[in-house]
């Protein structure tokens, strides 16, 4: 053999190895992979705060057994604490997955669910961060699109929700393209699932009595729809009183974790359609006192703020229980046994929703920040609110540079 045919074997072999480190490479990088990072230290105390700000982050916590902050990123789920740290720490355990994406988190007790793109749910036992257990589902019926501070995640996870059955057992629902299942929240095992017309059937979430609330679109005027979160069967159908082809429906006076809501606001197409019900064992009640869009119900009381006065009212009669004056705000979030009002000039009011009695008061302030920011979403939960802060004026068609006031918009208090 020439050197020629020498050279050209070298070249052959040469080319075959390459292409064969190149496959492997590329299956490391591109094969499907989850990296689970436990725990490494002891689960946390519960923190003792000081009334006031405690930090700011640059994306939206959930508040998870008083302990932990947990966060959402586009492939990866992951912790935090202690929970009034004055900023992001070094995460306490993490969860990864690719190529599948983040779709919605979820969390009860100790136990964090995670709703991915290929329709997965795993969950994490809060306390180590190790996979609790998985249980399959159906995808998401479209891709979601959220802002860096990933609210749309963690704060209102559409597709992914909380229930109770008559029992007392704990449930996780999960929606997505034609299908609706049920899983224990103990272990992952499947309870039922049903098939639903995709686009015109959609899950609300969980009221009362172990119920599912669904808005049904699909055939004539909107109706919801009670299921039964247990077994899945579809208990009633319920039109509300005047409502039109079209209807949206919003789930108010929710326990934590968006269990057990006690109340919905129904509405139509323009101004002036909504409409207030209380929930209970049977049909809806009108309940006119929750007509407002911006009025919440929590522990039994109704409240609402009209021309920076705070009223709360009684469930179910609506009789006045109490009235403070404020100034001009809005309220932004209630918890049990907390009312939290944001005033212009950007002071945190806390209330008492019984009695009306102010719990503390403070300007959400920290560092060289200013005031000088517009609210954007809020959430509350174990005594702590967490607000998205605005960049004024407001462009909600703005990158995120523009839109948020700093690389960390998201102020937290203790109250």
């Amino acid at each position: 053999m020439g050197w020629a045919g020498r050279r050209r074997i070298v070249a052959a072999a040469t080319a075959v190895a390459v292409a064969a480190t190149v496959g492997v490479i590329a299956y490391r990088v591109l094969a499907p992979a989850e990296v689970s990072t436990p725990a490494q230290e002891g689960y946390p105390q519960r923190s003792t705060p000081t009334v006031g700000v405690t930090g700011r982050l640059p994306v939206a916590p959930l508040i998870v057994d008083g302990r932990l902050r947990v966060y959402a990123a586009p492939r990866q789920v992951y912790a935090d604490q202690p929970v009034d740290s004055r900023s992001r720490n070094t995460p306490y355990w993490s969860f990864r997955r690719w190529p599948a994406s983040l779709d919605a988190v979820v969390a009860s007790g100790t136990t964090v669910v995670s709703r991915w793109s290929d329709g997965q749910l795993v969950a994490l036992d809060a306390r180590t961060g190790r996979v609790a257990w998985r249980a399959e589902g159906p995808p998401p019926a479209s891709e979601r699109t959220t802002r860096r501070t990933g609210t749309a995640v963690v704060w209102q996870p559409s597709g992914l929700s909380l229930g109770t059955t008559a029992d007392r057992r704990q449930v996780v629902l999960t929606s997505g393209a034609g299908e609706v299942r049920a899983v224990d929240l103990a272990d992952g095992g499947t309870l039922w699932q049903a098939a639903v017309d995709s686009g015109c059937r959609e899950p609300v979430g969980t009221g009362p009595g172990g119920r599912l609330l669904t808005v049904d679109e699909c055939a004539g005027p909107a109706v919801v729809e009670f299921r039964d979160v247990a077994t899945g069967v579809v208990t009633a159908r319920w039109r509300p009183l005047g409502a039109g082809d079209e209807l949206t429906a919003t789930l108010i006076g929710c326990g934590p974790g968006g269990v057990g809501c006690a109340a919905l606001r129904t509405a139509g197409p323009g101004d002036g359609s909504a409409q207030g019900w209380l929930l209970g064992p049977d049909e809806p009640v009108q309940l006119p006192e929750l007509d407002g869009p911006g009025t919440e119900l929590v522990d039994d009381t109704v409240v609402n703020m009209v021309d920076g006065v705070l009223v709360g009212r009684v469930v179910p009669d609506g009789g006045e229980r109490w009235r403070v004056e404020i100034g001009p705000g809005r309220l932004i979030a209630v918890q049990p046994g907390r009312v939290h009002v944001l005033t212009e000039a950007n002071e945190l009011v806390t209330l008492d929703p019984a009695t009306g009695a102010r719990l503390s008061g403070f300007v959400l302030d920290i560092g060289a920040d200013g005031t000088g920011w517009t609210p954007g979403q809020a959430y509350a939960a174990d005594g702590y609110v967490v607000v998205e802060r605005l960049r004024r004026p407001v462009d909600p068609d703005g990158d995120d540079q523009r839109y948020y006031l700093t690389a960390e918009a998201l102020i937290v208090a203790a109250t």
